[in-house]
């Protein structure tokens, strides 16, 4: 059941214990099982042929990838790898939750798996009729920014378009929740691509984590992918920007910062506008909001405890709470943050006047 590198990596794991020390899940269940150790050998156990009980269900679906244990481990073990197969492997035999399910089926039946059937691109208003078939970059809008960020979603595409963006007019989810509960995507990849193709566009932006990490490292090398922090970072001096006189924090996204290296970006809008305290751990070492990895879906109440977990080390002098990604912000503003959470492209906004 188990490829070579994925074994390699459960042998490199010598239970050491470091994961535990940093997993957000582990913090906050206490189980063994919940660790990335403790999902390793589950891992090598379902190798050996174990069954996949409830148990093990809960093991291996509660990790939200966020990639801290594997930032940590100093084996070099990639227990996130590990756990995205291992559920790819289960799907593949049918063993799955009935979260999973839920979510390939509104996935693959209604282009997003929040199970929305008005339009997708409603957030664009009248101007849908005049985007740009061809351009040079183009603006991914993922779908949570367009079902419950629309006005966002529409600020940032009026930003963007300044610069000659265009946007995919039957765009469908970008498949990383798929990939991350172990489901084939590829439906939905070549849809998309198939539209990029059309622009001739030789760059995605995406102001989503988990559409970035599936852009950049899913979809084909030849096309470039850059978050919209990192594309606005370098057209700030164009933008005309007034200081404002705030005090906010920072919510380093995983799939963004840690697993991707975008650190400098966001930060570099926010420092342009106002003063930056941050988070106690950030970077590298950012907790995770809770959300991703499916658990949001599939396992509500632990996504929340681990909100509430990030959400106390908001800063005491802070008037928001900002982040670079809908999911993060929607489960961040779950935990009951004592400020309001925004993007940072409300941020850019509230500068822009």
């Amino acid at each position: 059941m188990m490829n070579d590198s994925d074994m390699r990596s459960i042998l490199k794991c010598v239970r050491c214990g470091t994961c535990r020390s940093v997993c957000p899940v582990f913090d906050v269940s206490g189980w063994e099982s919940s660790s990335s150790r403790g999902r390793m050998l589950v891992a090598h156990g379902l190798a050996q042929g174990m069954e996949a009980d409830e148990s093990v269900f809960d093991s291996i679906n509660t990790c939200t990838t966020c990639g801290l244990c594997e930032q940590m481990c100093p084996s070099g073990a990639s227990p996130v790898k590990v756990i995205e197969n291992v559920r790819h492997k289960l799907v593949l035999q049918g063993k799955m939750t009935d979260a999973q399910k839920l979510l390939r089926a509104e996935a693959l039946e209604k282009g997003n798996p929040l199970g929305e059937v008005k339009d997708r691109m409603a957030w664009l208003g009248d101007s849908k009729d005049e985007l740009p078939e061809k351009a040079d970059y183009v603006f991914f809008a993922g779908c949570l920014a367009s079902y419950r960020y629309p006005e966002i979603t529409k600020k940032t595409f009026d930003i963007l378009k300044k610069f000659g963006v265009t946007a995919l007019k039957e765009e469908v989810c970008c498949g990383s929740p798929l990939l991350r509960t172990g489901s084939d995507p590829a439906e939905l990849v070549s849809k998309n691509l198939e539209q990029i193709r059309k622009t001739g566009a030789h760059t995605i932006i995406t102001g989503c984590a988990g559409c970035f990490t599936t852009l950049k490292n899913d979809y084909p090398d030849n096309i470039e992918v850059v978050h919209v922090t990192e594309f606005l970072a370098d057209r700030l001096a164009e933008m005309d920007l007034k200081k404002l006189d705030l005090k906010v924090t920072y919510h380093d996204p995983c799939h963004l910062g840690r697993c991707n290296g975008v650190f400098d970006a966001p930060r570099e809008i926010i420092k342009s506008i106002c003063y930056l305290e941050e988070m106690k751990s950030n970077r590298e070492k950012s907790k995770c909001c809770g959300a991703g990895g499916g658990v949001l879906k599939g396992y509500p109440e632990l996504s929340l405890e681990l909100s509430k977990n990030r959400v106390e080390e908001i800063p005491k002098d802070v008037d928001y709470l900002v982040t670079a990604c809908p999911l993060c912000r929607t489960n961040l503003k779950r935990g009951g943050p004592r400020v309001e959470v925004l993007d940072v492209i409300d941020l850019l906004e509230m500068a822009m006047g």
